[in-house]
């Protein structure tokens, strides 16, 4: 007889036991494979949100007409410094800096002995020559009568004929000394060219004058400030919107809250390589010496209005630069980018107008990230100057 009683009842048992661990295994590795596609899945869509960029984006405005407001310098009309053609010492000067002044009013003199002497010397040598020439003169008739008698011959006369005419060139060459020296002497009174105001003076009573002399400074600068030139640099990308006869108006520090109407008279026709900007010139009248020449001046250039009806104005950090040209990234309704060749018709610094390739409802990035292109998904946010 067997001890066990019951050896089926166990068997079974022993097989449930071995189901039952079997199950509960398949149940961990199912939670494990479910926990770890969920984990996946949000990671891939963690993954995706990430890869979408934050973008600015802003609407074109509708362009207007605008103000180019460039600096300028104010000078005089007309502005000569006048320097001392002769050597000497200031006698006295009469006109001091505001000084109103005169065509050929005298602004100073000066004490020139040594070309004092000089004249007179030369003065006495116009009387030797004229003395040499008269008695040339007077011996050459007297030679021309003894030709004619037959008492001496022709070319003993010829020879006097010569030295009268030696004569005659010693003398004018002593007269054209006495006028040079006499130009020079004219010089010691300095003078003003034309009328206008003395704006400086750089010479005093005793002051040592040596004429001719490059590092020298001006004895006096005499300025017409009736009216004023004012200069002004208009980048190449505006050159061609300005035009003689066009208004501006300017404003200088020493008037606040004032502006000053003027007009363009000329500009350069050329552009300088360095600045890469034209020379353009404008004049104001100043009868009541307001302004004053050499002073700071802030220019506005009213500029016509873009010739295109559906001109469109954009913020210059919305430029990108591809090979194909300048262009834009526009966002669509599906929030992806489209990148969009424009034209550009007229440069504002901060912003842009364009005459073609966007429309009023486009919605524009502005500073588009580099790398940026057709296709990307992006995640808009207005712009709160857009």
């Amino acid at each position: 007889m067997s001890d066990n009683p019951h050896p089926k009842a166990s068997g079974r048992t022993l097989r449930w036991a071995g189901v039952g661990v079997a199950a509960i295994f398949a149940a961990i590795l199912a939670i494990g494979f479910t926990s770890r596609s969920i984990a996946q899945k949000d990671l891939h869509q963690q993954t995706v949100a990430d890869s979408i960029v934050n973008v600015s984006v802003v609407l074109p405005k509708q362009s207007t007409t605008a103000d180019l407001v460039l600096p300028g310098r104010l000078e005089a009309w007309s502005s000569a410094p006048v320097f001392a053609r002769t050597n000497g010492y200031i006698k006295n000067w009469y006109a001091d800096i505001g000084t109103e002044v005169k065509t050929g009013q005298l602004l100073a003199d000066i004490d020139a002995p040594d070309l004092d002497q000089q004249l007179a010397a030369a003065e006495a040598a116009v009387s030797v020559a004229q003395a040499q020439r008269d008695l040339a003169a007077v011996t050459t008739e007297r030679w021309d009568r003894l030709v004619a008698d037959h008492n001496v011959s022709v070319q003993a006369a010829d020879e006097k004929r010569s030295e009268l005419a030696t004569s005659d060139a010693q003398l004018a060459q002593a007269k054209a000394n006495v006028r040079q020296l006499q130009a020079l002497t004219s010089f010691k009174r300095l003078i003003a060219p034309f009328d206008g105001v003395v704006t400086s003076r750089a010479t005093d009573i005793g002051a040592l004058i040596v004429s001719g002399n490059a590092q020298a400074q001006p004895l006096f600068t005499v300025s017409d400030i009736n009216k004023l030139r004012i200069y002004v640099n208009v980048p190449q990308a505006y050159q061609s919107q300005i035009f003689v006869g066009q208004k501006a108006q300017f404003s200088v520090p020493d008037h606040l809250n004032q502006t000053f109407n003027a007009q363009v008279v000329n500009f350069s026709n050329a552009v300088d390589p360095q600045s890469g900007a034209m020379l353009i010139q404008l004049s104001y009248e100043n009868p009541d010496h307001a302004l004053k020449p050499g002073g700071y001046a802030q220019v506005s250039l009213k500029l016509p209005k873009p010739s295109a009806a559906q001109a469109l104005r954009i913020p210059s950090a919305a430029l990108l630069f591809r090979s194909e040209g300048t262009a834009v990234a526009v966002v669509d309704q599906s929030n992806h980018v489209a990148i969009k060749p424009i034209e550009i018709l007229q440069d504002h610094g901060a912003e842009l107008d364009v005459s073609a390739g966007i429309k009023p409802t486009d919605r524009i990035i502005s500073n588009p990230p580099d790398a940026i292109d057709t296709g990307d998904q992006v995640n808009p946010i207005a712009s709160q100057g857009g």
